[in-house]
């Protein structure tokens, strides 16, 4: 067994029996009473009817849209050298995050070599099979979205932060299980945005191990910058200077 398979693969069984066997509320209401409140939020949240709705939560319910994306960014190519489809595992993470997400990282094949001094199989694989750039592939490698995906960050943290109930929010955090194991999915899904980078970088013929140390000490908007920054996948096939799209 991989190491990313034991890893993920724990994670996601952990994550998993938590958000649905040990996840607040306990006991204070009926399971058909919570399902219904529930269900009436994420329709509200969903439908822009945010009125009595904390802003922190109205900012984490979207930011679980953005997060996917970022993730398809670096997922949809990622698949193109698996035998796994990630654009399955990406559609699905858009309504169920980290849920859909771990299996994908369980079950890649990581590049071995992402260490200093190490030939990677990445950098010979371009001339063999380069990875097409048309389709979703160029929308998802495409800097621009990047830079809008920081926008749509940014803008929702802060109104989130300038606008939100942070005493409310803790309390609906210990009675509201949908806000709960949403405020765990967006943290671990921050966490493991560094995983896929290393390869991403590689790929593209763009190995800088302290970018990479760098990005993975800052959450969210280092996974950003480097979708803002990251030459596009037009160098591989032509072999000439990145291009800015």
């Amino acid at each position: 067994m991989r190491s990313n398979q034991l890893i993920f693969g724990t994670l996601w069984l952990l994550f998993t029996g938590y958000a649905f066997l040990l996840a607040p509320p306990v006991g204070e209401a009926s399971p058909l009473e919570n399902r219904s409140d529930t269900l009436q939020l994420i329709i509200d949240l969903s439908t822009g009817k945010w009125d009595g709705i904390n802003p922190l939560v109205i900012a984490l319910f979207n930011l679980m849209g953005v997060l996917p994306m970022i993730y398809a960014c670096l997922m949809l190519i990622d698949g193109k050298t698996q035998k796994l489809r990630a654009g399955l595992f990406s559609a699905a993470s858009f309504g169920v995050g980290a849920f859909a997400i771990l299996p994908y990282l369980a079950l890649r094949v990581s590049d071995p070599a992402n260490r200093v001094g190490v030939a990677s199989p990445l950098e010979n694989r371009p001339s063999a099979s380069p990875i097409e750039r048309h389709g979703i592939i160029k929308l998802v490698d495409s800097r621009w979205l990047g830079i809008s995906l920081t926008i749509a960050t940014t803008v929702l943290l802060s109104y989130g932060i300038s606008q939100g109930n942070f005493a409310d929010f803790a309390q609906q955090w210990q009675t509201n299980r949908f806000i709960h194991v949403m405020s765990l999915d967006f943290c671990l899904l921050t966490l493991l945005l560094p995983v896929l980078i290393p390869d991403d970088m590689k790929r593209r013929h763009f190995d800088n191990p302290k970018l990479v140390k760098a990005l993975s000490l800052i959450p969210l908007f280092g996974a950003l910058y480097y979708l803002c920054t990251r030459p596009n996948l037009s160098e591989l096939n032509s072999n000439s200077a990145p291009k800015t799209v």
